[in-house]
């Protein structure tokens, strides 16, 4: 049935006056979006940190981006902080970059490089810089001879003074039990990642002269390499007089392989890193000294670096870079822990002479995991 013409007429004019008034009402929406800071412009994007593996030491870091997003305001802002956690290889790492360069949201990458001199890992970093993303290596390096210009900042440790550290207290342990001389076995999960090399350098350093590097044994980040590595080492160097732990799962595969061995009174263990089970080894005398590193601080100045860098805030970029213009003044240290048993112990705090580095025993380092809610570092 034909409706009467007037009835179409009157259809007609109210379906032009609704597209006319969605017109301009889009037109005020692109214009109040033109003229709106940057903070609104951020909105519905990401920050994103990508691990070099899945460990207990990430989850520490990950309240750190939580407690960084709260200080910073991100929610308010429309920017979310999400951790991506990388299977361990650096085919993984790969990936997972070369996603993010396909998605619009990403403003920010914080990386834990896997291998620091892994040049595809080094083009995806930049190929994400390419397009506008903010990158920065945290926690693991590239390397930086090589490679610098792949990040615009470094957040972590100077794996080198940590190495040192760790070296300093084994000597003094070993010396303290009666051995002035023997090998020792270092293990990692890369031995080629930047920060492994620069802490296992360290220790070789500074250990002391009547200690000797048997080996270096990596486990590509399997736990069950990691344990059987040890059980290795002992089988096939019965004179070895430490073990040393590099990453943070490297501790507690020592502690069980000593403990299921029964060599604990004869070897000295010294480790980085607090895992929850690592913690409970050293409280158990199975573990000698641990050199923390701070992941919950690391998160927090991820943060703060990320929306600094995009938000174009460039007076907290200074702050947190005041020497940024001269060498290694691109490197922001979160600071280190060293951490002895609660009795019994040959370390004290006159072990300690650097600024960024804190004398703790356990208990105390538990009270300050408890103030945050954390069960490792």
């Amino acid at each position: 049935m034909n409706r009467p013409s007037n009835q179409r007429a009157g259809r007609t004019s109210g379906w032009w006056v609704l597209v006319s008034t969605c017109c301009v009402a889009a037109w005020l929406v692109g214009c109040a979006q033109q003229s709106s800071p940057s903070g609104s412009q951020a909105a519905g994007k990401r920050f994103i940190f990508l691990t070099n593996g899945d460990d207990p030491f990430w989850d520490a870091c990950n309240a750190g981006l939580i407690e960084g997003a709260k200080q910073q305001g991100l929610d308010a802002k429309g920017v979310r902080v999400v951790m991506e956690k990388n299977n361990g290889t650096p085919q993984g790492q790969i990936e997972k970059l070369r996603q993010f360069a396909s998605q619009s949201d990403v403003a920010g990458v914080a990386i834990s490089v896997i291998q620091a001199e892994n040049s595809a890992i080094v083009e995806e970093m930049k190929n994400l810089a390419s397009k506008g993303v903010k990158v920065i290596a945290v926690d693991g390096d590239v390397n930086r001879e090589k490679f610098r210009d792949a990040r615009a900042w470094y957040i972590g440790t100077d794996n080198i003074v940590a190495g040192r550290l760790l070296g300093q207290a084994a000597g003094k342990i070993l010396k303290s039990r009666g051995q002035a001389a023997g090998g020792y076995v270092q293990f990692a999960g890369f031995t080629d990642n930047g920060n492994a090399r620069a802490r296992m350098n360290g220790f070789k350093e500074s250990v002391g002269e009547g200690y000797q590097e048997i080996d270096r044994m990596s486990d590509e980040m399997d736990l069950s390499k990691a344990r059987d590595n040890v059980r290795s080492a002992l089988v096939n160097h019965p004179s070895l007089v430490a073990l040393v732990g590099i990453w943070a799962y490297d501790a507690p595969a020592i502690a069980e392989v000593v403990k299921e061995r029964g060599v604990g009174d004869r070897m000295t263990v010294v480790t980085f890193d607090a895992q929850a089970a690592a913690i409970e080894h050293m409280a158990g005398g199975r573990i000698d000294a641990m050199v923390v590193q701070n992941p919950f601080e690391m998160g927090i100045q991820t943060v703060r670096l990320l929306w600094a860098m995009h938000s174009g805030d460039d007076a907290t970029v200074a702050e947190m870079f005041p020497r940024a213009s001269t060498p290694d003044g691109d490197i922001f240290i979160t600071g280190l822990r060293l951490i002895v048993p609660d009795k019994g112990s040959s370390l004290t705090p006159h072990d300690v002479d650097e600024k960024d580095i804190e004398f703790m025993t356990l208990a105390a380092f538990r009270e300050w995991l408890a103030r945050y809610r954390l069960s490792s570092s």
